[in-house]
């Protein structure tokens, strides 16, 4: 079922796109990762710090669910490569993943390889496991999977077993094996639990769902990451696709250069990462030419409070 939701949305997204520039590329004009990197490279990528370091990255990440499990599939590995290289040839930093997305890690590794350790790397993956050895036998997994010594960030993924492998991360931050911690959920349900987690213990990173559809975390755990000082890591940008059906082909509106945004993919990406308790957005992608928009979200300007709800009111008046 995940499966075909993500095919749906890669079809929906390619389908909108051809229909709201009313153009589908001839070979002869093909996108083209130079020229756009070559634009990119003349301004400066938009960062954000980590508040419990200051530490800088950048606001737009990747995520790996679904679009990196490609298993051993030689041409989806090589796409994969070539994905990435667009990512840091964009100026891209973290990569987040989780032993929960199939072969994702491993192909990670895999691509990582075969373009070198890139400048910028922020690796970000998870542990999803009951019980504390099982936990360690998983991250030392992750380490070999993508071939790093340390993990810029370790998170508990979607709270399972949280209070026996925080004490586990806690011992490996001390021991330098990484740089941070974090807790993730992607689903409502646990918000309350987050909630109290956040408050009880102290967490570099927090990562949960938020888009111009999901918008419950902005009522308390926003705020709480804001006040406590959690970098805020924010999945599901998009709604796995769903923004995209939402808004079908209806056209970007043209104050929308006002913020440097030139599809719709940079529209949402922004709404999200201007929140000033949000440190970065992970969208996934399985398309080079998507990796280059998704990252066009991440120069220029950013919309003001004002612009935020400009953007969400024009967005929900067209669906």
């Amino acid at each position: 079922m995940r499966y075909k939701k993500f095919n749906l949305f890669q079809s929906t997204r390619r389908s909108f796109l051809k229909t709201a520039t009313g153009l589908v590329l001839a070979p002869s004009m093909a996108f083209s990762p130079f020229n756009i990197v070559s634009a990119a490279n003349n301004k400066t990528i938009l960062k954000k710090a980590i508040p419990a370091t200051n530490e800088m990255i950048p606001v737009i990440g990747m995520g790996s669910w679904l679009t990196f499990s490609v298993g051993s599939d030689l041409e989806d590995r090589a796409r994969c490569v070539k994905i990435l290289e667009a990512f840091f040839a964009r100026g891209g930093g973290m990569i987040d993943s989780s032993p929960m997305y199939g072969s994702s890690q491993e192909v990670i590794g895999h691509c990582l390889e075969k373009i070198g350790e890139p400048p910028g790397l922020f690796s970000a993956t998870k542990v999803w496991i009951l019980g504390k050895n099982f936990g360690i036998n998983q991250m030392k997994s992750a380490e070999e999977l993508w071939g790093v010594n340390q993990f810029d960030l370790m998170q508990i993924h979607n709270m399972l077993s949280w209070r026996t492998h925080l004490e586990t991360l806690k011992e490996w931050k001390a021991q330098g094996r990484i740089r941070y911690i974090g807790i993730t959920t992607s689903h409502g349900r646990r918000h309350e639990k987050m909630e109290k987690a956040l408050l009880e213990e102290e967490f570099d990173f927090v990562q949960f769902t938020y888009n111009m559809v999901d918008r419950e975390v902005e009522q308390r755990l926003l705020p709480i990451a804001k006040e406590r000082g959690i970098a805020v890591i924010i999945n599901r940008p998009f709604q796995c696709g769903g923004l995209f059906e939402m808004i079908e082909s209806k056209p970007l509106p043209d104050w929308a250069s006002e913020i440097d945004c030139k599809n719709w993919a940079q529209f949402f990406l922004k709404f999200v990462i201007s929140h000033p308790a949000v440190t970065c957005a992970i969208p996934a992608t399985s398309q080079v030419a998507h990796m280059h928009e998704n990252m066009g979200a991440a120069y220029g300007k950013l919309p003001d409070n004002d612009m935020r709800a400009r953007m969400l009111n024009y967005f929900e008046s067209q669906i």
